[in-house]
C-alpha cells in the first residue's frame, strides 16, 4: 500500500501570512474569541496566548471577568471588549450542554457577521446555525456525539469520518488524533503525529488559538474561496505538533511551553521558504 502523503514545511510556510511595511494592527487581522466559563478559564488564556504567538494583529475577547484578568495578567495587549473582527474561534472551555447566558448572546451575534468562524470543543454544536466559511475541530468522541455514530468507528476509520463529516455538516473538519486528518469533503489532508507527551490538558485550547490566527489574518481570502480552510486547518495542526516536539525535547511539556515555542516555528517557517535553492542545476 502506498505511504499516504503527509503536510510538511514547505506546505505550512505557503499559509503563513507575512506582515508587509504598510500593515497596522487591522490589516494584520483581528481575531475575536468567545471561549473560556466560569469553570475553565484557563481555556481562554492558552487560546490567546497561542494565537499571539502565532501571529495576528489584534485579539479581542469576550467572556468571564475571571478569564479576562487572567488573560491581561499574561496578554495585557489583547482587548477585552466587542468591536470588528476577521474571524471568531468559538467554544474552547465550554460545556455545549451549559454554555452560560452571555456565551449564548456572545455566540449568536457572531453567527450573524459574515466573517469565518472556527468551532470548538463546547460549541461544535453551533456548527448547525453557521452561514460563514467555517472549520470545526473535534476529537473522535466529540465528533462522535456530533454525528451520533460509535466513537469506535471513528477511531477505526479517522480520514473517511473526517470526509464523510465534512460533507454531512457542510463545513471544514479538522478531526484530532494521532495523526490527524483535514477535509472540506473535497480534498483532504493528513498530518503527521504529534509528540505522545501533548496528550495533555489544554492542547486543543492551544491549536484552536493558532488556527484563529491563521484563518484571521487569511479571512478576506477565505470568504472568496472557503476551501483555503484545508490547508489553514492543517498548517495550523503542523504548527501545534512542531512546536510541541520543541517544547519537549523529548520529555514533558506544558502547553504554554508549546505557545512559547510557536513564534520560532513561525521564523523557522518562513526562513526556510526565503531561503535560495542551492541545490546544483542537472
Amino acid at each position: 500500500m502506498e505511504a499516504e502523503s503527509m503536510w510538511g514545511a514547505a506546505d505550512a510556510a505557503r499559509h503563513i501570512a507575512l506582515p508587509q511595511e504598510g500593515d497596522d494592527k487591522y490589516t494584520r487581522g483581528v481575531l475575536g474569541l468567545i471561549t473560556g466559563s466560569a469553570q475553565y478559564p484557563g481555556a481562554a488564556v492558552l487560546g490567546v496566548e497561542a494565537a499571539a504567538r502565532t501571529g495576528v494583529g489584534m485579539i479581542r475577547y469576550l467572556g468571564s471577568e475571571r478569564a479576562q484578568d487572567l488573560i491581561l495578567q499574561r496578554r495585557p495587549e489583547a482587548v477585552m471588549s466587542d468591536g470588528r473582527v476577521q474571524a471568531w474561534l468559538i467554544g474552547s472551555g465550554m460545556d455545549h450542554a451549559n454554555r452560560e447566558p452571555d456565551a449564548e448572546r456572545d455566540i449568536a451575534a457572531a453567527l450573524t457577521q459574515n466573517v469565518p468562524l472556527v468551532l470548538d470543543g463546547g460549541a461544535l454544536d453551533v456548527v448547525h446555525r453557521v452561514v460563514a466559511p467555517t472549520v470545526i475541530t473535534p476529537h473522535y468522541r466529540e465528533l462522535a456525539r456530533l454525528l451520533g455514530e460509535p466513537v469506535e468507528s471513528i477511531a477505526a476509520n479517522p480520514r473517511d469520518w473526517a470526509e464523510s463529516a465534512a460533507t454531512q455538516l457542510g463545513c471544514t473538519v479538522l478531526l484530532k488524533g494521532h495523526t490527524s486528518y483535514v477535509s472540506d469533503g473535497s480534498a483532504t489532508a493528513a498530518i503527521a503525529a504529534a509528540p505522545a507527551w501533548l496528550a495533555t490538558a489544554g492542547a486543543g485550547d492551544a491549536l484552536g488559538g493558532i488556527l484563529g490566527a491563521l484563518v484571521a489574518t487569511h479571512s478576506r481570502a477565505v470568504l472568496e474561496d472557503p476551501t483555503l480552510l484545508v490547508g489553514l486547518a492543517a498548517t495550523a495542526s503542523y504548527l501545534h505538533g512542531r512546536a510541541a516536539s520543541l517544547a519537549s525535547g523529548g520529555g514533558p511539556l506544558t502547553i504554554l511551553d508549546l505557545c512559547e515555542s510557536l513564534s520560532g516555528v513561525v521564523a523557522e517557517l518562513v526562513a526556510d521558504a526565503a531561503a535560495p535553492d542551492t541545490a546544483s542545476p542537472c
